[in-house]
């Protein structure tokens, strides 16, 4: 049985964002269900693999899920490219007050799935934010600068990156714009990967995306989570983002957390559509954040 979609719009500091919702297939009217929200990659939007594949699994296995574009991105308001993460973070409180007004969800229980980018501001809201009940991070990170500095690996990949940064207010002083910058040269990602962003992802963005991706540090918040649930998924040998972010993170973080490091995927694990994967995330579900508790307390209330 197909689960059903609806793309609806929500409002965060004043613009309109895009997204869909999707309902289990055999949800019922009255019943209020736990929910994800799924939060996209850097630049990319709520169509990408790593989007759009947990959410139609995570229907499919009984939960409400809403992918959507954060501001700037895919079919949202905003200047276009300017992925600021506080920004995101504030996009992903006002994702979680929006599905916790609709008659479909139990507003107590909604948890937040992300990859890459979006496991960093899932796992950085949730740490700021009460009301986020559980997370899983995939392919996450807990520290920009850090993180920058495993991707840019060699002397020389580092100093062309540090000048970036140091350029774009000069820039900005003596233009009144923004350095623009592209995503390659923010973010490497091998070659074998890159069909994994689909045709909207964004390719160029403003210096001060990567400033702010530097300064943010979600290992300053991780540990505030506790003892809402966290499962951290990490690819043993990441392509793109560090494996020792997730583990950090971990390190950090209090319990229950969990940490899996998987030898036979990459970064976009979510595309890959791997048993192995789909089977952690399940059984963690069933240990952590079940359908059955939530349609219990439903039906309680």
């Amino acid at each position: 049985m197909a689960h059903k979609q609806e793309r609806v719009t929500f409002e965060s500091a004043g613009l309109k964002l895009a997204g869909i919702v999707h309902l289990p297939p055999d949800y019922q009217p009255g019943e209020r269900r736990p929910c994800f929200l799924v939060l996209h990659g850097f630049g990319g939007n709520k169509d990408t693999n790593n989007a759009q594949v947990p959410a139609e699994m995570l229907a499919e296995w009984g939960y409400v899920t809403l992918r959507w574009d954060m501001r700037g991105c895919g079919e949202s308001e905003g200047e276009h490219g300017r992925v600021i993460c506080l920004e995101q973070v504030e996009d992903t409180q006002n994702a979680l007050s929006y599905m916790a007004s609709r008659p479909e969800v139990d507003p107590e229980r909604i948890a937040a799935v992300g990859s890459s980018f979006g496991g960093a501001v899932a796992v950085y809201t949730a740490g700021i934010d009460q009301r986020v009940a559980a997370v899983i991070s995939s392919g996450g990170w807990g520290d920009g600068a850090r993180k920058f500095r495993g991707q840019h690996s060699t002397p020389e990949a580092w100093e062309r990156f540090m000048k970036i940064l140091e350029e774009a207010p000069r820039y900005r002083a003596r233009t009144g714009k923004s350095l623009m910058v592209s995503r390659w040269d923010i973010v490497p990602i091998p070659e074998h990967l890159r069909h994994n962003l689909n045709s909207q992802s964004i390719q160029e963005f403003p210096a001060e995306t990567a400033q702010s991706m530097y300064d943010f540090r979600a290992d300053d918040v991780v540990g505030n989570i506790a003892p809402r649930p966290l499962l951290l998924l990490h690819a043993a040998r990441d392509s793109v983002t560090p494996t020792e972010q997730s583990i950090e993170l971990f390190k950090r973080a209090g319990q229950p957390t969990e940490l899996h490091l998987i030898a036979d995927v990459d970064h976009f694990m979510w595309g890959e559509q791997n048993a192995r994967v789909m089977h952690i995330v399940r059984d963690w579900l069933e240990r952590y954040f079940p359908v059955r508790a939530g349609l219990r307390a439903a039906a309680a209330s």
